[in-house]
């Protein structure tokens, strides 16, 4: 089913409120969001710049995607709830609580990267403290994973809701059905976010699936399946809200697509114009997820143009500060290459 705005909520005093007061969400919440899709947005423009500059080896950009992904990170428990990420989801990990410098670290793969002590591959996001699961390279694997730890909860009866996200091109491999199928039958307390942002690599849409939502497809699992403008911040949060709630409630699985887009290529390693024009991508751009929100905090008097201009030389100082951090941090040490390979301790 496809999602709708619903009819407004009257204030005691008979008007309409603002959208932002029916999903229950104050002015220091909206703000806290807007920080995160900024800093998402500015990190991902100075990690590509140190990949052009030779300084990482490798990047994929969330660029245009941050909508969902911060969305999604308020509407679920931080650090206490499970998340089974996919490689575009930077902005997911930051505003659930990593920082600038961790994700610095971790992009240039240093000693201190809290998702792998430099051993993984950059945008290949773990942070055990905040239940985030490190992304495995193999497309969609995280899908069954995460109804795994879905399971475990339900036997438990831990109260935790599990979170996996995943692109449109994983929706074609077999563990997305495999893992909807499972989490259906077992009513597990689990949320898949699809953002669907056109491509798979390469190859569009239209080539991948003969149906107009990857939502629809919900329905032969027997759960809900909302498809929602994945630009809309408030919108997605609305949809997200209801999932989690959902899954935490007993109520099962949710299958949320957010429709979106990637600005920059698949990843440092393509070349996009092999497959869609610069027209597209600038038409796309007239939609930009950060842009539309600071409308809506420009309608309600929650910041202006100066105080946005503001913020940006703010976190342009965060994220000098992270990558001088990152780039002076400790290499991982040739001698602990096979640490977490082999056990250290004897066997009795």
């Amino acid at each position: 089913m496809r999602s709708t705005d619903e009819p407004s909520v009257k204030s005691k005093d008979g008007f309409a409120k603002a959208k932002h007061e029916e999903l229950g969400l104050s002015k220091e919440e909206l703000l806290k969001m807007h920080y995160d899709l900024v800093l998402a947005r500015m990190l991902d423009e100075r990690i590509w710049m140190l990949n052009r500059q030779g300084k990482t080896a490798f990047v994929i950009s969330c660029a245009g995607q941050e909508a969902s992904q911060v969305a999604f990170a308020r509407a679920i428990k931080s650090g206490f709830d499970i998340v089974f990420p996919y490689y575009r989801n930077m902005a997911l990990v930051l505003a659930m609580g990593m920082t600038p410098r961790e994700v610095m670290l971790h992009q240039l793969s240093k000693a201190d990267d809290p998702c792998s002590g430099g051993r993984q591959m950059p945008s290949h996001f773990g942070y055990p403290k905040l239940n985030i699961i490190s992304v495995s390279s193999p497309v969609a694997t995280q899908l069954t994973q995460a109804a795994g730890a879905a399971f475990a909860s339900k036997l438990k009866k831990d109260g935790k809701v599990t979170l996996t996200s995943v692109g449109d091109g994983g929706t074609s491999k077999g563990d997305f059905h495999e893992a909807l199928n499972f989490a259906s039958v077992h009513a597990l307390p689990v949320v898949f976010l699809v953002e669907n942002n056109g491509y798979a690599i390469s190859v569009p849409i239209s080539k991948q699936m003969h149906i107009k939502d990857i939502s629809s497809r919900a329905a032969s699992y027997g759960m809900p399946g909302v498809t929602v403008d994945g630009n809309d911040l408030l919108e997605v949060y609305r949809v997200a809200q209801e999932a989690v709630e959902r899954a935490r409630n007993g109520g099962g699985p949710t299958l949320v697509e957010a429709k979106t887009y990637r600005y920059r290529p698949h990843s440092s390693s393509d070349d996009d114009r092999a497959y869609r024009t610069r027209e597209e991508v600038e038409e796309w751009k007239h939609k930009d997820p950060i842009e539309q929100f600071e409308r809506y905090l420009e309608e309600h008097n929650f910041m202006d143009k100066e105080s946005e201009k503001q913020l940006r030389l703010k976190i342009r100082q965060v994220i000098d500060d992270a990558q001088e951090y990152a780039e002076k941090a400790a290499n991982p040490s040739p001698e602990s290459a096979l640490k977490y390979v082999y056990a250290e301790e004897e066997v009795r």
